[in-house]
């Protein structure tokens, strides 16, 4: 298998094309971003020094629509990662059925190092940068890894002094005072949940007799976390860079959340408390987490960490995919012929990106919906989406990740094909 974080994702698209009929151009298409910008993006440090941070934003595909997708702070942000994230936003505006394309970009820094003041200002020259390449109706960014309403908040705002006009739809994710949606916060850990919810009626299942372990505490795993817990799921474990915490009789999520969030304080846009500082639990390593006999998984933190090497010893039924890109190719083989069923990232958490569509409606028109009206339409999307993948992997006999890449491809070769392809221009 190649290396290439990018090829690696385009496997996935290699795949599918085995179970779809779609014109051979559509797989060329999606093969090559549309277009890539790489900057750089000077800093005046607090302390005088300049510091200078690299930074990319991808669009991937425009068959759909404008581009969408987060930006994301991390030390480990490089071009090839950015550009697999854009093809996987494609596919999941694909399968959610919104009018969107693929897009997502980064900045390769460890934030958690940067003051509050020089956040802003990093955040600030980023959208400086990129301003040309990113507009309401050619590329929208949101929040992604270690970025949250209010950096979004700066990037609009930035945005809008650079063109000189108030431009809230150019940015999703924001706060609630600069245009931002309800329901936006937690929608990634809701959509998931509505999907785990789906699959448990499907299969049977009752709450206080299915265990869940979520590998990644951010706001997707707390949110839908507290959503589990209040139907009565037995979350047993949950983690955080900082380590894990295991009771099997099952946490108190309301307690652990609020126990993280303590953590934050006035100087820092991030919570620095860890799961691992509550009183009373057991503690292990994120490593044995992901190999717990749970009956569902959550991954929820960064990508690859279900590889060939221990795809062997997890043992939950379903895995829950709240991250992008938890599983590698080799490893979900594996799954599969074990019988493990994987609800797909292009899937599980596609709450995000369908929210923020909302968002970028409720900007444009000046229509704003209440809480509730949010989620009634996420989940209608969400359950309405699900079904079909699942109709489809059981037509066709696919797993639900196959499934899912099918459906989007049947929709992105649709588009390629009302633009007119080698059977159009050939006479065929």
């Amino acid at each position: 298998m190649p290396n290439n974080a990018f090829e690696r994702a385009l496997a996935r698209l290699d795949e599918a094309a085995k179970h779809v009929e779609i014109p051979e151009e559509t797989f060329h298409r999606l093969h090559y971003p549309k277009a890539v910008l790489s900057v750089s993006v000077p800093v005046r440090m607090d302390d005088g020094r300049l510091r200078v941070f690299e930074g990319y934003r991808v669009q991937h595909s425009d068959l759909l629509g404008p581009g969408k997708g987060g930006l994301r702070y991390h030390p480990d942000v490089d071009l090839d990662e950015v550009k697999a994230l854009a093809f996987w936003m494609s596919c999941k505006c694909a399968v959610m059925d919104l009018p969107y394309g693929g897009a997502k970009g980064g900045v390769a820094v460890d934030p958690k190092e940067l003051s509050m003041l020089e956040l802003e200002r990093l955040s600030r020259g980023l959208i400086r940068r990129i301003a040309d390449f990113i507009g309401p109706e050619v590329d929208i960014p949101a929040p992604d890894v270690y970025t949250n309403e209010r950096i979004m908040g700066w990037m609009m705002d930035e945005y809008s002094e650079v063109v000189r006009k108030r431009c809230p739809d150019v940015i999703t994710g924001k706060p609630l005072a600069l245009g931002g949606s309800r329901g936006r916060a937690g929608a990634t850990g809701r959509g998931g949940y509505f999907c785990l919810r789906e699959l448990t009626c499907e299969r049977d299942w009752k709450a206080t007799e299915t265990s869940v372990a979520i590998h990644g505490f951010g706001n997707a795993g707390q949110a839908i976390a507290r959503l589990l817990h209040k139907d009565g799921f037995k979350v047993v474990a949950v983690s955080d860079s900082g380590g894990a915490i295991l009771d099997p009789d099952g946490l108190d999520i309301p307690r652990i959340i609020e126990g993280k969030r303590s953590g934050k304080s006035v100087e820092s846009a991030y919570c620095r408390k860890s799961v691992c500082d509550q009183d009373g639990v057991e503690t292990l390593s994120n490593a044995d987490l992901l190999t717990l006999d749970v009956d569902v998984l959550i991954p929820a933190a960064l990508d690859d960490v279900i590889t060939e090497d221990n795809a062997e010893q997890i043992q939950a039924s379903v895995i829950l995919e709240l991250a992008n890109g938890p599983t590698t190719l080799e490893a979900d083989r594996i799954l599969d012929r074990r019988g493990i069923s994987v609800v797909p990232d292009i899937l599980a958490n596609a709450g995000g990106v369908t929210v923020s569509y909302y968002e970028w409606v409720q900007n444009r028109t000046g229509d704003y919906w209440t809480e509730e009206e949010i989620d009634q339409r996420l989940e209608q999307r969400m359950v309405s989406q699900f079904g079909k993948v699942l109709a489809l992997a059981s037509e066709k006999d696919l797993s639900i990740r196959q499934a899912a890449y099918c459906l989007a491809l049947q929709r992105l070769g649709a588009a390629a094909e009302a633009l007119g392809t080698h059977a159009l221009f050939n006479g065929d």
